[in-house]
């Protein structure tokens, strides 16, 4: 059995492992059982979900058992990693659906039926009917309080006061390992770097209880050059949900992404040879622009399927000169204020937004670049019906009114 860590870091998916060496062993000589926990919190999965799901799918590739953890019980509490507040909470039926959508998203990144299928799994199944005083004495006595409060998942949290619900998350996710491991073998977790106390929490728990070896493997987060996470729009996050997200947005989002990062997306994001992508990326001049090209067709046509990820491409490049049938379109209520049709098709928040774009010279209507105060449709423009609007070089709707 070839070793897909050297695939996982040949490709950038790395961060940090627990006992690398023995990991390494155990992964070239048997088939390993191994989780990555997803918390419900909305009803789409995201970009930031995308690198530990393809770190995933390549462990199943290589023979590996994936257990897609769903954390209906987590998800009353919320994860206060990374955060400088506090979650929303949830009701238990906002999380069942939550869970629902999660499941059948899942479906297009990892295989349930095949030889090798993966397993989903609710720790709703086994936290919501926990009896507090047997977990505490069975589990909360294996956890020092002294390095909880010293672990990074909760450093920024202290700062406006960590509540003792967001304590027990640790603990919780720590028995989510231990309860996988029991009962289908599991000895490894995959996630983002942002989780690494609770995974080390978790491993240490079942040496602990188990009297076994565990290990966790954290994966580089996204970022942008300026090292901030990648996958914020305009609208908010990038969804994986079509609803949310519309494939061309998607598309448009990757097809626009930084010159220096189009590699280490096509590495993270797609099943792309690394020699194909080497060869794609080499030119850091104007024939960037074919691999950014590729770089958003790959990764749209795995979230949404080929034919959308045509469409969308189409739609891209229709913006340049192409078939403007392509492009996105949206039918509103006939109206001569600029701001008012912008906010109607969703490129902006607010008319306040959108009157600071056009004062900018960053909207253009049909060949026609608006200036500070030009907030009017002319009696031509709106007189034909349809007409297209441009937000920066990136941005282009088809606008129907109406009647």
């Amino acid at each position: 059995m070839s070793n897909v860590l050297n695939t996982l870091k040949e490709r950038g998916f790395i961060k940090q492992i627990i006992d690398e060496e023995n990991l390494a062993k155990l992964l070239e000589t048997e088939s390993v059982a191994f989780y990555i926990g997803f918390d419900p919190t909305a009803d789409s999965l995201h970009i930031g979900h995308y690198i530990p799901v393809m770190a995933m799918a390549h462990m199943q590739r290589a023979g590996h058992k994936p257990i897609c953890l769903f954390g209906g019980g987590t998800a009353m509490i919320g994860d206060p990693s990374g955060r400088s507040d506090m979650r929303s909470m949830l009701s238990k039926e906002q999380i069942k659906h939550n869970v629902d959508c999660f499941r059948k998203q899942m479906a297009r990144f990892i295989d349930f039926d095949g030889e090798n299928p993966a397993i989903m799994v609710d720790n709703a199944d086994w936290l919501w009917n926990l009896n507090y005083i047997d977990f505490l004495r069975d589990i909360g006595a294996h956890f020092s309080v002294n390095r909880m409060l010293s672990a990074e998942c909760f450093k920024t949290r202290m700062e406006k006061g960590l509540t003792f619900l967001e304590f027990n998350y640790m603990l919780m996710q720590g028995y989510d390992f231990l309860k996988l491991c029991q009962d289908y073998g599991c000895v490894l977790q995959l996630g983002g770097d942002d989780q690494w106390s609770n995974m080390i929490a978790g491993a240490n728990l079942i040496r602990k209880k188990e009297g076994k070896d565990a290990y966790a493997l954290t994966c580089a987060l996204l970022l942008n050059s300026e090292g901030k996470k990648m996958g914020k729009t305009a609208k908010g996050a990038l969804w994986l949900d079509e609803n949310k997200t519309t494939p061309y947005e998607f598309y448009q989002y990757f097809r626009n992404v930084e010159d220096v990062k189009v590699a280490e997306c096509m590495r993270l994001l797609t099943f792309m040879e690394l020699d194909e992508i080497e060869e794609l990326t080499k030119y850091q001049d104007e024939r960037i622009n074919l691999a950014k090209e590729r770089l958003a067709f790959e990764v749209t046509k795995l979230v949404h399927g080929e034919e959308k990820a045509i469409s969308a491409q189409k739609q891209a490049r229709s913006a340049f000169g192409g078939n403007q049938e392509d492009l996105p379109t949206c039918e509103v209520e006939k109206s001569d204020f600029v701001p008012d049709i912008m906010v109607s098709c969703g490129v902006c928040k607010s008319k306040g937004e959108a009157r600071k774009l056009i004062e900018g010279g960053g909207v253009a209507i049909n060949d026609r670049k608006l200036a500070k105060g030009d907030l009017v449709l002319t009696s031509e423009e709106l007189s034909k019906g349809e007409l297209i609007l441009h937000k920066g070089k990136k941005v282009h709707v088809k606008v129907i009114f109406k009647g």
